[in-house]
């Protein structure tokens, strides 16, 4: 199963807050597909073909009531008619979410765990519960997920010379960027891109949830033998925690869509390009900077 990379757009973006000696553009991976979106797609299709390769009949995965994890599982497994079960955080609702009516409408079957049976979920041997399956971890946080995840920055190369002329090679497409940024969840994404990346490019990280210094030690897991050189987390652009919304959130996610025509996720990337404007107010990019901001889909969780 393949889709059509030539959705994918590369979009340059002045907002008002940008300042004139930086360039800024958003690769938009939310265009991909509609159901299979953003970066799910690269954190599963290795996943799904080692299932096949393997001979197993079902993918087992995990995730909370509006994972987009879960959603893209769903929307992937039936369209490679592949069974699928998703492990869901805490008890059952009396109404689902829009996330698991969605999820429960494409034949993902549905198990819901307590919250501390999903904190020690780790503890549970799941290949012997489903001898069948593949079992892809939460949010595709495995090595294969980040190897998928590694053909995501070379998707800018032609995007970047079909939009700016002066950029005459892939060789140059390449090293455009001074910047690479991406919203971090688990980690696996910022891992491929890390992977990816010229050695001489900066990649920036902007970790969604309070309290994620332990994420550093999880994305070295995911790296190369010989890792690249500049990489770093931020951590004080989480927004008050993990799918924590404010007023000012919502503000500026109206206002960029209406500068850019670009909609962002309340969840991952709208906390990115906030972050990234508050970076920029505070100097943290010199001028010059030529900065690939990764929109990672994920606007089904808009609908919280």
């Amino acid at each position: 199963m393949q889709f059509d990379y030539d959705n994918i757009q590369l979009q340059f973006i002045t907002p008002a807050w940008l300042p004139a000696g930086i360039r800024a553009a958003v690769l938009r991976l939310d265009l991909l597909h509609p159901e299979v979106s953003g970066n799910k797609w690269f954190k599963l299709r290795y996943n799904l073909d080692a299932a096949i390769k393997a001979g197993k009949h079902r993918i087992v995965t995990f995730g909370g009531a509006y994972s987009n994890h879960i959603a893209a599982t769903a929307a992937a497994c039936q369209l490679a008619g592949i069974p699928c079960t998703g492990i869901i955080r805490g008890e059952r609702a009396p109404v689902l979410s829009h996330t698991l009516q969605d999820a429960a409408a494409r034949n993902m079957e549905l198990v819901f765990i307590s919250r501390e049976a999903y904190r020690h979920k780790a503890d549970t041997d799941w290949a012997t519960l489903y001898p069948d399956a593949w079992i892809v971890p939460e949010g595709g946080n495995n090595a294969l997920g980040a190897k998928g995840c590694e053909e995501i920055l070379p998707l800018a190369i032609p995007q970047l010379m079909a939009v700016d002329k002066s950029v005459i090679s892939p060789a140059e497409a390449s090293i455009y960027f001074s910047h690479i940024a991406c919203a971090v969840g688990t980690g696996t994404t910022l891992a491929g891109i890390i992977n990816s990346a010229a050695p001489q490019q900066t990649i920036l990280g902007y970790a969604v949830l309070k309290g994620a210094a332990y994420l550093t030690n999880e994305i070295q897991t995911l790296l190369h033998p010989a890792p690249h050189p500049h990489w770093e987390l931020r951590h004080e652009h989480h927004g008050g925690g993990y799918a924590k919304v404010t007023p000012a959130l919502q503000t500026f996610m109206a206002n960029f869509h209406a500068e850019t025509g670009i909609p962002l996720d309340m969840i991952y990337t709208a906390k990115l390009l906030m972050g990234f404007r508050q970076d920029i107010q505070e100097g943290r990019y010199p001028d010059g900077s030529k900065v690939l901001l990764i929109h990672t889909g994920g606007l089904q969780g808009n609908a919280i």
